[in-house]
């Protein structure tokens, strides 16, 4: 059987993708503000890439649990 978190999190999948396209937008409009001639393709791979950082960062301050007893 699956563990609830799990269901749940299905659940709410599309919702996290979407603001996490929300969150690529945002970023990327900014770079397009501040650097008109810009390589959107390159700033996206590099925007992606600090996302994706800042994702470690919060998993690695995240405090981790023992998983329950079965």
């Amino acid at each position: 059987m699956e563990r609830i978190e799990q269901i749940e999190l299905e659940h709410q999948r599309h919702r996290i993708i979407a603001d996490v396209r929300k969150l690529v937008e945002k970023y990327r409009s900014v770079f397009t503000w501040d650097v008109p001639d810009i390589d959107q393709a390159a700033a996206d791979r590099l925007l992606l890439a600090e996302i994706r950082r800042a994702l470690d960062d919060i998993e690695r301050s995240t405090p981790r649990r023992l998983p329950p007893r079965e």
